[in-house]
């Protein structure tokens, strides 16, 4: 989240080169910093001499001039983040990966590193030793690294020169190894993908190519400096790398669309706030190594009502019964799969589905099924408008490739759990008829490594997702139902609150749900909050 006007800013430390020409380097830096509500302290490494069609002279600052600006800011503004773009020496590497180390002593700082090696016009930045001090001095140190694909592969080659060409995962993966936490290895200033610009992303918490439409246009200087910064200011505001990723995504986009020319050749993006409610620049995260983003894939078909209304979840085929007869008209049977399941577990769990599909359908009904969807598309024929699925993320992840190609084939209604920008990204990629946004408030249902929500989140899950968004987690009381629903959830999620007679107690979570759809609405926060602690 944005820090309120007047209110002490995240610092970020950007140590990188000037641009006379005001395109790339700190200049860019300065633009992306903006746009997120960081402070950013602008660390001249070297200075060139450049205009918008190329580079004609660089000059590194001393050593002692750099330790000098970075002692000057070390007492009064020590960093959240350390970003690192043009080093001009490996005498310049050293510098920065001492004053990481010593100012870890006192607090944690993420860097990020930018290894720009080369500019945009061709000009080369790193010598030999330059590469070999990154590859054992900065990338075992960092958070999260940046390169484009031709960076990584001469990074990479550093390491092992009898390396040759290689995917960009590949590339990432050796990369990892030397010990930065996150990669990014972006790809927008390549075709490989045609008609969309992809970065590959290897985090602790998600890997998959980051994907947007291709922006048509020749002002493109300073990309890869506006992501990088824009990353580092996202992990500045709390953001895990993963999260942060989507966000310097965004920001990038939109700074591309907000290009304009300056001179004779390419000119400057210009990143600006607002990026993070433009529901167009909510990108796709796929779910493996292989680039999917097909407008004539399979989907997961919707249901015709756009309203979902009140979403009970229950554990038996009783319970199902129960909830429909007293109004509810989607409910979710989770029966969770034992340690050791035998064939009489199994044969229960068919006979409670079946039973459950049967009340659904008399009632007009949709049984939304957790968990085990090959049992579903095996009893969809019997009732083909009755049955959906729920999965969580994970167990989507596990299917692999094929699964998901013959989970998409049943062509039942998907749901999908989402509790972070990253699965937010990733749950979209699958097309789904909702996403689960949760949990809104804390809940004692089961244990969850995530930050509540709120009615904040909620609000911008609904703006940005694309679908139908559910409300899910804490949901107690009415009073909740009701701002869960004045946020434009599609459904509210109730589990415990439905008590042992739904007859009574579903009719009132109806009406706090119809009271939130009167009032009004909910506003959408100009940037959502972490919802994963970094």
């Amino acid at each position: 989240m944005a820090p309120a006007p007047g209110h002490a800013r995240p610092i970020v430390w950007s140590i990188a080169g000037n641009d006379s020409a005001g395109g790339a380097g700190l200049s860019a830096d300065q633009r992306a910093a903006q746009a997120f509500g960081v402070h950013l302290c602008p660390v001249v490494a070297a200075v060139t001499a450049q205009s918008s069609t190329g580079v004609t002279r660089i000059d590194e600052v001393s050593s002692e001039a750099l330790d000098a600006q970075l002692h000057a800011l070390a007492a009064d503004m020590p960093p959240a983040v350390i970003k690192t773009g043009l080093l001009g020496s490996a005498a310049h590497v050293l510098t920065v990966a001492r004053w990481v180390d010593t100012l870890r002593q006192r607090a944690p700082v993420a860097l990020v590193v930018d290894p720009v090696l080369r500019s945009s016009t061709g000009a080369s930045f790193a010598a030999d030793d330059v590469l070999d001090a990154y590859v054992r001095e900065l990338l075992p140190r960092a958070t999260l690294a940046t390169p484009n694909e031709a960076e990584a592969r001469r990074l990479v080659a550093a390491l092992d020169p009898s390396v040759g060409a290689t995917t960009a995962p590949a590339l990432a993966r050796r990369l990892r190894a030397t010990g930065v936490q996150a990669l990014a290895v972006t790809g927008g200033d390549s075709a490989g993908q045609g008609a969309h610009a992809t970065d590959w992303l290897d985090t602790p918490h998600a890997s998959g190519w980051l994907s947007l439409p291709r922006i048509d246009t020749r002002h493109t200087h300073g990309t890869g400096c506006t992501f990088a910064t824009s990353a580092a200011a996202a992990l500045a505001l709390g953001f895990v790398p993963a999260d942060a990723l989507v966000l310097a995504k965004m920001a990038t986009a939109q700074a591309l669309s907000h290009g304009y020319a300056a001179g004779q050749g390419a000119g400057p993006v210009a990143a600006v706030g607002g990026f993070a409610t433009d529901s167009s620049l909510m990108p796709t995260l796929t779910w493996g190594d292989r680039f999917e983003i097909d407008s004539n894939a399979p989907t997961h078909p919707g249901r015709a009502a756009a309203d979902i209304g009140l979403y009970a979840i229950v554990d038996s085929a009783e319970r199902v019964a129960q909830v429909v007869a007293a109004g509810v008209r989607t409910v979710q049977l989770r029966i969770k799969t034992p340690d050791a399941p035998d064939a009489a577990w199994h044969a229960a769990l068919r006979e409670s589905m079946a039973l459950a599909l049967a009340a659904c359908a008399v009632a007009g009904a949709t049984l939304v099924v957790n968990d085990h969807w090959p049992l579903a598309a095996e009893l969809a024929p019997t009732h083909p408008d009755t049955l959906a699925v729920h999965l969580g993320q994970e167990d989507v992840l596990a299917l692999g490739d094929a699964g998901r190609a013959a989970l998409a084939a049943t062509r039942l209604p998907l749901g999908i759990s989402s509790h972070s920008l990253w699965e937010l990204a990733r749950a979209r990629a699958l097309k789904p008829w909702y996403l689960a946004c949760g949990p809104v408030w804390p809940t004692l249902t089961k244990a969850m490594p995530w930050v509540p929500q709120g009615l904040d989140n909620l609000a911008w899950w609904v703006h940005m997702a694309g679908v139908p968004v559910v409300a899910i987690g804490g949901i107690l009381d009415l009073d909740q139902a009701t701002q869960a629903a004045r946020s434009g959830a599609s459904g509210v999620c109730v589990v415990r609150g439905l008590g042992d007679l739904p007859a009574r107690t579903v009719p009132a979570w109806q009406t706090a749900i119809q009271a939130g759809r009167g009032a009004a609405p909910l506003p959408v926060p100009a940037f959502p909050h972490p919802s994963l602690k970094a």
